[in-house]
């Protein structure tokens, strides 16, 4: 039944540029959800990279201030609006709304909606949700990485970088992933080569695992070192950027690392030497919703469907309730943590 009661709703507000303490809880009435929306009652959602970055104002097309972040929600249909599916009240879905996500409840498209299978909890199906697409896509739309490959993933004990490491060891991929001494252990876990990204010589380290080169990079911190990733490739290999990590808390126009950036990947890309770069945008396509909607819808269900049939298995870091926003970004921006922060319903 359409739902036609107001909702009371807390969500965490981002004022400013601010501190992780500096984060607001207000409350609210949520009206009803309108035409082709639902309300959806978050039980999950996380903390990423590009939060991190809202916090600082330094997220590139990020909304004026204020503004409710959270990139990617889990949660149950509570009331649907017109034009809606009433048989979807009281089901579990993912959907990724770029902002909004750390509330109690919030209006979400019905279109963008994805099922979550049974017997997947809200914190596992977050983990894939956001972090899911992005490494699903990276790996077999902007790679194309074929089984017996070997790929370098930076970051391998981040969300997005645990994530490509599963789905390529699943496609039979070998791996070479970095991250601190303390993760080794549970990157070789995940059938992962492990080496220390503090190590001055990490990429010599890469070459003499990989003394031919590799057939994708996956680099999310951009900076000085991504001529390095660059120089592990083999001919026909592909770099794959998706973020400026090396740029956080850096002063100056948000736009400007990522312009350079993109410089930077097309100059390289008409060198006459067989290797391709790219910057992966989660947002490419999305002038053709219909298109945009079916591949995100696509590519996570493929994801969720690893996660409930034991293949892809959920790397979560803590679990922190709503109302303690503040203490899940700094743990996320502590970068000591292996997984990802999720943030959870209030008790």
């Amino acid at each position: 039944m359409a739902g036609s009661v107001t909702t009371h709703v807390t969500e965490i507000v981002l004022p400013g540029p601010v501190e992780s303490d500096g984060l607001e809880v207000r409350t609210r009435d949520l009206p009803p959800p309108g035409e082709g929306q639902v309300v959806l009652r978050m039980e999950a959602t996380g903390v990423s990279f590009a939060e991190q970055q809202m916090r600082l104002g330094k997220y590139y097309d990020q909304p004026s201030f204020p503004f409710v972040p959270g990139y990617d929600v889990v949660g149950t249909v509570a009331a649907t609006g017109a034009g809606v599916d009433p048989a979807l009240q009281d089901r579990r879905f993912a959907a990724v709304t770029k902002i909004g996500g750390w509330a109690s409840h919030l209006h979400v498209a019905a279109a963008d909606l994805v099922p979550v299978p049974d017997g997947v909890d809200a914190a596992a199906a977050e983990t894939a949700v956001l972090n899911g697409i992005t490494a699903w896509q990276m790996l077999h739309r902007s790679a194309s990485v074929r089984r017996g490959g070997t790929i370098v993933v930076l970051g391998a004990n981040g969300g997005v970088g645990n994530t490509l490491v599963q789905l390529a060891r699943h496609a039979g991929i070998r791996v070479i992933g970095t991250a601190a001494q303390r993760h080794h252990d549970m990157v070789r876990q995940m059938g992962a080569t492990p080496v220390d990204y503090r190590d001055p010589d990490m990429y010599r380290q890469i070459r003499a695992l990989a003394p031919d080169g590799v057939d994708a990079v996956f680099d999310h911190v951009g900076g000085t070192g991504l001529r390095q990733s660059w120089q592990l490739l083999r001919k026909g290999g592909t770099l794959v950027n998706y973020g400026t990590a090396s740029a956080k808390g850096e002063a100056g126009n948000a736009a400007l690392p990522f312009l350079k950036l993109i410089a930077r990947l097309s100059a390289w890309n008409h060198l006459p030497n067989g290797r391709s770069a790219t910057f992966y945008n989660f947002w490419s396509g999305k002038r053709r919703p219909a298109t945009f909607r079916a591949r995100l819808s696509e590519d996570l269900s493929q994801v969720l469907r690893l996660v409930a049939d034991g293949a892809l298995t959920p790397q979560i870091a803590a679990q922190i309730p709503l109302g303690r926003a503040a203490d899940a970004l700094k743990l996320a921006e502590s970068r000591t943590v292996l997984g990802k922060v999720v943030i959870v319903a209030d008790s």
